[in-house]
């Protein structure tokens, strides 16, 4: 009996043991399912959040580049068919190059001009969208991104817009707006029956989620206000939001309106301020995942164990709990790495991708799919020599991948990719194989670096580089050729060459410098003009050297030179020499000799004085036999005829009427001789002076030619001789021209004396003419004039365009003995 009752306590305790163990058991499984459901949850969480945060920003760059593309602003700034038809071809091909529902243009007002969605019935082209935030945002130079229910459309979307400038306007001309689906996110979601999924605004409206029939409920319920100001939104139509009866009954867990219980997550959205990730999972789910499969398991075996196992249930239970915990902290550190693999995966700067042993893509990055144009979903499982050009996919499937699976690794190797595009870019890829414990390949790393441009760059750098060489070979050629050139005329030309630098010393000369100085160029160089020149050749030369430096410009003049006894007139032109920053580094003389010229226009000139002295005398005895002979002659026939008159005045009246009209011809014949005589050379000129003869012959031009004449001078002394004859011939000359060529209305004469000079002008409103396309005969009477006041010092000028008028100016110093 003692046994018995020992066996039955000890089988009453093993089956107690057995039922607290299974107790404990089942309790902690439980515990654990709701821990995995928990980190499910949070997994699914990041998964969604990831796949959003891709989602969102695979439309980020193709907006700024739409933004920026010419159509666009072209027709923004001007807006005709023809941009019009350009923009929308534009948009078509952003539509369809990025499988996005919509691409549109709107201007500063908010209006769509243009859109890929034109032809359809819901088309935005003519629709008012700046209300919209996105709108607002880039018309303040921002980028926008937004999600909200298409007003036209009706259909779910995320926004993207983008300023687009014109080149010469700060403030944004108009914006430019992708419109990419959402639906295929939905697909990511959680498939679990268990779980729901779903993304809402910072307000609770559903805007994507698992279940099909809470779209666009409340998640939460809100107050009267907080809905009109959503309906004043339109971002999610026009209503009604029905609350989906979710309650939060702790910080974990919320219960629906039928009373199921969940676990509550969530998580915000990247860029979206307030926008959350709700994940809820069935807690009664949970429950029947660990109860079910327990129960199957248990039912049949569950007597055995507790009279066979009860003793060992504890210590099962100890080590199940010690692997359990063993376990999670495995998994963890595995979750954790997998985290930081996956993050460094996807968002290294560089091409990453992983093949097996047929060459078929197992995974890509991110930044892989965004450089060559694809998704990830349309790349995995395809060949990755599909995306290589023909040559690059001969040499790797020829060489590089049997010799890749053989060392295990390559690197820098280059290949050609070809873009989704059609463009072609160059990268170098390196890769490391990864194999299992029986050292066989099971996938493969491989980076690729895009060095397109550096390629690019260095083509280009070898073409400019032989450019150059070439350029650099022609240029030394030519160099060699003006050498040559420029030395011959250094040697050869009859002119004084040198160049100085800034402090007057000679640097170089020529052989022609070398004869007229006696002196050797390696003498000279170094030294100034005072070391080897007379101090008054030396003088001169410094002094207009000192010109040239001071005010920077060149300078042409007459240098008397006496050599070895001689007196050399040379014309010196002497220019400042710049270095590559604009300073005056030395001066450069060229002087050419002109002696002999001087010479003959010397001679030419006395020449020319005593031919107009000898006309000057020649006109003074014309005039004095016009006037004392001719006019004598004239008043003996004036007298001859009055006496005719008065004898047959009463006989014959006819002859009578025919002598007066004889004696009016004779008195104005007797006028004529006078003022040819005058004008040949006045008397006035030579009694009274220059003052006095030229107000004469201002007033008598005016009379005969019926042209306003002012005379102006300013009292002096009086003006006689060479001085007063050519300022007299030379207003004579110039009324002349006036009256002959100009069809002037007005002429001014001018005759002043200031500080010892004498100074004439005249002026006249006609039609003016270009000094320099005078002919030799045209230009005669200009000659004259300034042949005059050569000869007396003065200087000649005559400044003249066509409709404006001509102004003569004459300038003489007067000498004491003209001032009498």
């Amino acid at each position: 009996m003692k046994l018995r009752s020992i066996l039955r306590v000890l089988s009453l305790l093993a089956f107690i043991s057995a039922s607290i163990a299974g107790y404990f058991y089942y309790s902690h499984l439980q515990e654990y399912a709701f821990q995995q459901a928990e980190r499910t949850a949070i997994d699914s969480l990041q998964t969604t959040k990831k796949n959003l945060s891709s989602f969102f920003s695979e439309n980020t760059k193709p907006i700024r580049v739409l933004a920026g593309m010419q159509p666009l602003v072209d027709v923004l700034a001007q807006h005709t068919p023809e941009r019009l038809k350009a923009a929308n071809a534009l948009l078509d091909f952003f539509k369809k190059t990025l499988d996005v529902d919509v691409c549109y243009l709107m201007d500063a007002n908010g209006e769509t001009i243009a859109s890929s969605n034109r032809h359809d019935t819901d088309s935005f082209v003519g629709s008012n969208f700046s209300f919209r935030p996105y709108f607002q945002a880039a018309m303040q130079g921002l980028p926008g991104s937004y999600l909200a229910l298409g007003t036209t459309s009706l259909k779910r979307g995320a926004y993207y817009s983008y300023p687009v400038y014109h080149k010469r306007v700060d403030t944004p001309v108009g914006i430019a707006v992708i419109k990419a689906p959402v639906f295929f996110v939905e697909k990511e979601l959680s498939l679990d029956e268990a779980s729901i999924q779903m993304v809402v605004d910072p307000q609770g409206v559903i805007f994507i989620c698992s279940r099909k029939d809470w779209l666009y409920q409340l998640l939460w319920r809100l107050d009267p206000d907080a809905i009109e100001r959503l309906r004043n939104s339109r971002q999610f139509g026009s209503g009604p939001w029905q609350w989906t009866g979710i309650q939060k009954s702790d910080e974990t867990h919320v219960i629906d309106a039928s009373g199921k219980k969940y676990l509550f997550h969530q998580i915000e959205v990247d860029d979206y301020p307030g926008w959350q990730i709700v994940h809820l999972y069935d807690v009664q789910a949970a429950s029947k995942q660990v109860a079910e499969p327990l129960s199957r398991i248990i039912r049949p075996i569950i007597v055995v164990l507790c009279f066979l196992l009860g003793a060992s249930i504890f210590f099962l239970y100890r080590k199940a709990s010690l692997e359990i915990s063993r376990r999670r902290s495995v998994e963890q550190a595995l979750r954790k790495s997998e985290e930081r693999y996956r993050s460094l995966y996807h968002h290294t700067p560089a091409m990453l991708h992983s093949i097996d042993e047929g060459g078929y893509l197992l995974s890509v990055s991110n930044y892989w799919s965004e450089v060559l144009g694809y998704t990830r979903q349309e790349v995995i499982g395809t060949k990755f020599t599909d995306y290589l050009t023909p040559m690059s996919r001969k040499y790797a499937e020829e060489k590089i991948i049997p010799a890749f699976f053989e060392k295990g690794f390559i690197k820098n190797i280059p290949y050609q990719f070809i873009k989704k595009n059609g463009d072609t870019i160059e990268v170098q890829l390196s890769a490391i194989t990864d194999r299992d414990e029986q050292r066989q390949t099971v996938r493969s790393l491989a980076v690729s670096i895009d060095v397109t441009e550096r390629n690019q760059a260095e083509r280009a750098l070898n073409k400019a580089k032989e450019a150059l060489s070439s350029y650099s070979r022609t240029l030394e050629s030519q160099v060699r050729k003006r050498t040559r050139e420029i030395s011959g005329i250094l040697q050869y030309t009859p002119a004084v060459i040198y160049i100085k630098d800034a402090d007057g010393r000679y640097t170089m000369v020529n052989s022609r410098f070398e004869e007229l100085f006696n002196v050797r160029s390696a003498d000279v160089r170094g030294k100034t003009d005072r070391d080897f020149l007379a101090p008054e050749i030396a003088d001169l030369i410094y002094k207009n050297d000192v010109h040239v430096l001071r005010h920077k410009s060149s300078l042409q003049v007459e240098e008397n030179i006496s050599v070895n006894g001689a007196n050399h007139t040379y014309l010196s032109i002497k220019f400042p020499l710049y270095d590559g920053k604009g300073n005056v580094t030395g001066i450069c003389g060229i002087a050419t000799e002109i002696t002999a010229l001087k010479k003959a226009q010397e001679r030419l000139q006395r020449l020319s004085g005593s031919i107009m002295a000898a006309q000057e005398k020649e006109r003074a005895y014309l005039a004095s036999e016009l006037h004392d002979e001719l006019g004598q002659v004239l008043t003996a026939l004036r007298m001859e005829a009055v006496w005719i008159r008065n004898r047959v005045k009463s006989s014959d009246p006819a002859a009578s009427s025919r002598a007066l009209t004889m004696c009016e011809l004779i008195d104005r014949t007797i006028e004529d001789v006078r003022g040819l005589a005058i004008r040949l050379r006045p008397g006035v000129l030579d009694d009274l002076g220059l003052v006095e003869a030229i107000e004469w012959h201002t007033t008598d031009f005016e009379k005969r030619s019926q042209i306003t004449c002012l005379f102006e001078y300013d009292k002096g002394p009086e003006i006689h001789g060479n001085i007063a004859t050519a300022a007299y011939r030379i207003t004579q000359e110039a009324l002349t021209n006036v009256a002959r060529h100009a069809n002037a209305t007005r002429v001014e004469v001018s005759l002043t004396i200031r500080r010892g000079k004498l100074r004439l002008t005249i002026k006249d409103n006609g039609k003016g003419f270009d000094p320099e396309s005078l002919g030799e005969s045209e230009g005669l009477g200009l000659a004259n004039m300034r042949e005059r006041a050569n000869l007396v010092g003065g200087l000649f000028s005559v400044s003249s365009l066509p409709g404006v008028g001509t102004t003569i100016y004459f300038r003489v110093p007067l000498m004491e003995d003209t001032q009498l």
